[in-house]
């Protein structure tokens, strides 16, 4: 389907979202975050007709056509986020004194399914991972397996997202011995501290010595992970580092497809649940936002608990006694 022509939003229209994202900056949501923000609102304004001249002129007769064009190519997902942008947008338009109401309940949208977690296949796979990875590989040009265990074990162990590791400081790890700690910085400016054990924090450990036999003084302050050459990290190289490790360990067959870091992650939430933890305690534990996500990690859990059952062979022979 083809757009109409581009319509550049009005100037009041440009200072109150302006005013907007510097209200949202505040929360310390992450620049992806913001600048998902700044397009969303962008381009679904640029797509209602008649061009709207003020926030007012945005009825839910218009958003709803501007919805509907915006929806013509892209996916449910994209789509329930600019909704979200929107919602947030007349949200703080109301709590201003701009408009009366927030006009998006009449602007439906897309309802989405819920993602079941992906982790990795396979039992002893993690720790198979961990094993390979720790051993220097002659055949990288500069091996650093303290660096990439670390990285690993902060998504098994910790349950940390990709945005969540490259916002870590060297003086993130902190506590008293056998209260450590990780303060995390997380999806939609939520902090929250999760415990480490001893096993992660002497990979942390491992690492900083590591780095200062290769660059000197490392400051508490600085970002805690770094690239060969000694600069921060980029969500690019995270994401090749973690591939180059599944490869190296010859597990990329037991790696859902599309998951690759967050894999890691839904290892340990499902592992948790697979211990007894309840839902509240990974919500807390993962940083997220609903607990209906958290309770997805439990029925899965649940589900193969039912087919363990199933599966077993007294069990099989009841049935056929039937």
């Amino acid at each position: 389907m083809q757009h109409e022509p581009p319509v550049e939003p009005s100037t009041e229209l440009t200072e109150l979202v302006t005013e907007f994202l510097a209200a949202r900056a505040t929360r310390k949501p992450s620049a992806h975050t913001l600048s998902a923000y700044k397009r969303d609102l962008s381009l679904v304004v640029q797509l209602a007709v008649p061009a709207p001249a003020s926030p007012a002129d945005l009825s839910p007769r218009v958003l709803r056509a501007a919805f509907a064009r915006f929806a013509a190519d892209r996916a449910p997902a994209s789509v329930a986020r600019a909704w979200s942008s929107w919602n947030a947008f007349f949200t703080f338009l109301v709590t201003e004194g701009v408009v009366a109401g927030n006009p998006m309940s009449a602007v439906d949208k897309p309802r989405m399914v819920a993602h079941s977690p992906k982790p990795l296949r396979g039992e002893d796979t993690p720790e198979e991972l961990l094993r390979v990875v720790s051993r220097a590989d002659e055949r990288q040009r500069d091996p650093w397996p303290e660096r990439d265990v670390m990285v690993l074990a902060f998504a098994l162990c910790a349950g940390l997202r990709l945005s969540e590791l490259l916002g870590l400081r060297v003086g993130s790890v902190s506590g008293r011995d056998g209260e450590r700690r990780v303060e995390v910085a997380g999806k939609g400016g939520r902090p929250r501290t999760v415990p480490i054990d001893g096993g992660l924090d002497a990979a942390v450990e491992r690492y900083v010595a590591s780095r200062r036999v290769r660059f000197g003084r490392v400051e508490k302050t600085a970002p805690l992970l770094v690239d060969r050459l000694g600069a921060p990290l980029q969500r690019g190289g995270l994401q090749y580092l973690v591939r180059a490790c599944f490869q190296r360990a010859g597990i990329g067959d037991r790696v859902p497809r599309g998951a690759q870091l967050h894999a890691l992650r839904h290892t340990f939430a499902t592992r948790l649940a697979e211990d007894g933890a309840n839902a509240s305690e990974i919500m807390r534990l993962l940083g997220h936002a609903s607990l209906a996500t958290s309770q997805n990690y439990i029925e899965v859990t649940a589900e193969q608990q039912r087919a363990a059952i199933q599966s077993n062979r007294t069990n099989r022979v009841l049935r056929e006694l039937g």
